[in-house]
């Protein structure tokens, strides 16, 4: 590319808006809408067999409590645990990086220009591309395009671990007002119903969210919540008949 040609193109201002790219939100968007569809599912399940084996409904309210908060801390822990072994590893990256930075910087820019050019660079502009690379940051580029570890993509223990606490108890919440509000009968036909409105509402904005088509994040998750508190519920309708 000649001068002349670099001259006509012009470049968008460094204002800070930026674009907002989908890839930004993977780490607590996935953390949340698992927590989220989780809780929901969890607690509707469980109370829905509680309630098919016709118990009082303190107890049933009791069972909702409990699991919520059961299923919260066991979510914020696994996720904790997960989220803290990924980045552990990146963290073990970096440093290996970083020796063989100071070990064989001459190799380490090949590599780097070798991706370049697998690119589609030619041989002379991926050259100047890692040349230039390697004396900004060169940690950083082969963090970014050898490892394909970035910042947007790095782990964050804290925060996947109070995500996934804080939305499994927000989808718990529905069944149990249900279980608080409409005591009765007709409270499991209630929570079914509301906990499968509340799936559908989660997989749209699931997928909103990630720019995914909304129908099948819809569809999914409603079929397998349906069948989940289906089989719950003739578990404990069995129990009840047994006992």
């Amino acid at each position: 590319m000649t001068q002349s040609d670099t001259s006509a193109l012009t470049l968008p201002a460094a204002d800070g808006a930026g674009e907002g790219h989908y890839v930004n939100r993977i780490g607590w968007l996935r953390a949340a809408v698992l927590g989220a569809n989780d809780g929901l599912l969890s607690t509707g399940s469980l109370m829905s067999g509680v309630a098919a084996a016709a118990v009082a409904p303190g107890q049933l309210v009791l069972t909702g409590v409990a699991g919520i908060v059961a299923g919260a801390m066991s979510m914020a822990a696994g996720e904790f645990v997960s989220v803290s072994s990924q980045a552990d590893t990146e963290a073990a990256d970096r440093r290996r990086e970083a020796r063989e930075l100071k070990r064989h910087p001459l190799q380490e820019a090949a590599e780097l220009k070798a991706i370049y050019k697998q690119r589609g660079l030619d041989d002379a502009l991926a050259g100047q591309v890692a040349s230039a690379l390697m004396r900004n940051d060169a940690l950083e580029a082969h963090m970014r395009d050898e490892l394909g570890i970035t910042e947007a993509s790095t782990a964050n223990p804290l925060q996947a671990a109070a995500a996934s606490a804080c939305s499994f108890v927000t989808g718990g919440l529905a069944p149990l007002l249900v279980a608080l509000l409409l005591p009765g009968p007709h409270v499991l036909t209630a929570i079914m119903l509301v906990t499968i409105a509340m799936l559908a509402l989660l997989g749209a904005v699931g997928a909103k969210a990630g720019g995914a088509p909304i129908l099948p994040g819809v569809t999914r998750v409603v079929i397998f919540g349906t069948v989940a508190m289906v089989i719950t519920a003739l578990a404990g309708h069995l129990f009840h008949a047994a006992s």
